[in-house]
């Protein structure tokens, strides 16, 4: 039996080829170690209940870009996965290259705790530019979303409405924000929990424009980029694209892009994808 992992920095979902779903924590080789993980993993009992089963692991994350980060996924699957004679770990840009491909070249995206893209042509993936990260990039992403959120919150630039459910219902005040970005790891997927005020927020009229001016910023950096981009559908996986597809949409109309695929959850269609190739 195959397994299949589409990790992100927030969480990952592992899925079997008996559509058999589980969730753990996400996985970043930037942030975790290989014990690290094996740690975590032996905490999830109905993972740990079919780990003998497993013969071969598909594992697609954020930062496995490198063949020293992709070891440190290796090594804690290995280890877990104890019966698997065949380990894959490759970048979670492929899985959305992957899961979103419909027959024609096209731009395919994440949106996510972090967010990147690549040119897919079915058979190599094209990366124009690179990810920057939560601290110089990730347009549109829910880390960015949050960044800027908190921001305008300690500025006092979010209209009285926001400010209130962030102070009240988020219990937010400078030192714990800055506790959490500056002191305690993982700040990415700190930031990115604030994203969901974006929805939460009674002030729709200048949320919906908060998104747009981000999903701008990622059109400009990470759509663009690619020549021709207008000859290409643009596909989005990640739970930001998912919950914000009108806004999306209308800056996908605004640049002269085919929206395409807009999927929160793209491990189904890897395992579509993996289960017509992996014969």
């Amino acid at each position: 039996m195959f397994i299949i992992a589409e990790s992100g920095s927030t969480k990952t979902n592992w899925l079997t080829e008996n559509k058999e779903l589980f969730e753990t924590i996400g996985f970043n080789p930037l942030f975790f170690s290989s014990e690290d993980i094996y740690a975590e993993m032996l905490k999830q009992e109905s993972l740990c209940a079919l780990r003998g089963k497993v013969t071969k692991v598909f594992f697609y994350g954020a930062s496995c870009s490198s063949d020293e980060r992709n070891n440190i996924i290796a090594v804690a699957m290995k280890r877990f996965f104890e019966n698997a004679t065949e380990i894959k770990v490759d970048h979670d840009l492929k899985a959305a290259a992957l899961a979103t491909y419909d027959g024609r070249p096209s731009v395919a995206c994440i949106l996510g705790t972090g967010s990147n893209s690549c040119l897919y042509d079915g058979k190599d993936v094209h990366e124009e530019v690179p990810a920057l990260g939560y601290v110089l990039g990730d347009e549109g992403s829910g880390a960015y979303f949050g960044k800027k959120l908190l921001a305008k919150f300690l500025y006092h630039e979010l209209p009285e409405a926001t400010m209130k459910l962030l102070r009240d219902d988020y219990g937010l005040e400078k030192e714990r924000i800055f506790d959490a970005v500056y002191k305690k790891p993982l700040a990415n997927v700190y930031l990115a929990s604030f994203a969901r005020a974006l929805t939460d927020s009674s002030d729709k009229e200048f949320m919906e424009q908060f998104a747009a001016e981000g999903f701008t910023d990622f059109f400009s950096h990470h759509v663009c980029c690619y020549k021709d981009y207008k000859n290409y559908p643009v596909h989005f996986v990640g739970s930001i694209a998912f919950h914000f597809k009108n806004e999306l949409q209308k800056v996908a109309d605004k640049f002269g892009c085919e929206l395409g695929v807009v999927d929160k959850n793209p491990v189904y269609r890897l395992l579509d994808w993996h289960l017509k190739n992996e014969k």
